[in-house]
């Protein structure tokens, strides 16, 4: 084979996706991500530098820059996320309380992590994150409302650390292995008027290969607040719902998902999972208040197969009128 013949056939590193959703809370969303895919050694991941910026039918604008990397055979790396926007909502029945609700959130962030490899699949590390966000409603009930909930948004930087278990043999699109995920954040608020508060998680993921390229993939997630506002309770990420409507001061879920192998580039999801809010004003998870099942299923098409990147089309569907269709890259974990 020439060398003509040779780079004709080499994958081009730059990836563009338009993506698309739409769901009865942020209305419809048009946008595009651009990277650009880099493998630094054979043992290293691949690392992505990228933008992605969305628009939606309510107005709502957001844009980020992304890097994840891995080099030196994998014993480093280094994720980076810039975030920035404004995003409207419109809530049929904000938190519970059965009332609607209009408002717009401001958000800015700034997410650093640094992990090394300590020995096998285990990683240590550090992260850090700068965040102001302020939530404003759209007229004076809105914004009444928002006061007597206590939800005006917070400003703070954060340090913590990382504790990370990584068997996977692709980060996106795993058939193998599984992932542990301990982390912390200290914030440490900037208004006068916030204390200090902490946020803990803890993420398994776990994927077993079976028949001709089919995958099963199991998630158990987990997020806890200490002393944190309301506005930093932790969300329901579960597809189909949007993140912020449902808070609570703590957060678990499970999921289950069948990824089947259609053909040589195209895969097919099925997906259900549950996830309870509870702590503070919330009893347990015994009452159905405070769970949120979410169910789908999606069709994917593997842009690059040798590093697992999929252009991912999806339907879920929750309670109280809560689905989602979303296009996107990428499974959803």
């Amino acid at each position: 084979m020439s060398a003509e013949e040779a780079s004709t056939q080499t994958p081009s590193p730059w990836l563009l996706l338009p993506t698309f959703s739409n769901n009865p809370k942020l209305g419809t969303s048009v946008g595009a991500l651009a990277g650009y895919l880099q493998k630094f050694d054979p043992q290293s991941q691949v690392s992505i530098f990228g933008v992605n910026a969305q628009y939606t039918s309510t107005n709502s604008a957001t844009a980020s820059l992304f890097a994840r990397t891995s080099f030196a055979a994998d014993h480093h790396r280094v994720s980076i996320l810039a975030l920035g926007g404004k995003i409207k909502n419109d809530y049929d029945d904000f938190l519970g309380t059965g009332a609607p609700l209009k408002s717009e959130d401001h958000i800015r962030a700034l997410v650093a992590r640094y992990l090394y490899r300590v020995k096998d699949d285990w990683f240590v590390g550090a992260q850090a994150l700068s965040t102001n966000y302020q939530i404003v409603g759209q007229s004076a009930l809105d914004d009444e409302r928002l006061s007597l909930l206590g939800l005006t948004g917070f400003k703070a930087a954060g340090l913590g650390v990382v504790f990370l278990h990584d068997s996977r043999d692709l980060q996106d699109a795993p058939t193998q292995g599984w992932l542990l995920n301990l982390n912390s954040i200290a914030y440490r608020p900037s208004a006068e008027d916030s204390g200090d508060f902490d946020v803990y998680r803890l993420d398994y993921r776990h994927f077993l290969g079976h028949g001709e390229g089919h995958v099963l993939a199991v998630r158990q997630s987990n997020q806890w607040t200490q002393d944190a506002p309301p506005g930093a309770y932790a969300p329901v990420l579960l597809r189909g719902y949007t993140a912020g409507e449902y808070l609570g001061k703590s957060m678990s879920s499970i999921e289950v998902e069948e990824r089947h192998r259609l053909a040589e580039r195209w895969t097919a999801t099925a997906f259900a999972g549950v996830a309870c809010l509870y702590g503070a004003n919330r009893g347990g998870c015994s009452g159905s208040d405070n769970l949120f099942p979410s169910l789908g299923a999606g069709v994917q098409y593997i842009l690059k197969p040798a590093q697992g990147i999929v252009a991912n089309l999806e339907f879920a569907a929750g309670k109280d009128g809560n689905r989602a269709l979303l296009f996107k890259m990428g499974y959803a974990w």
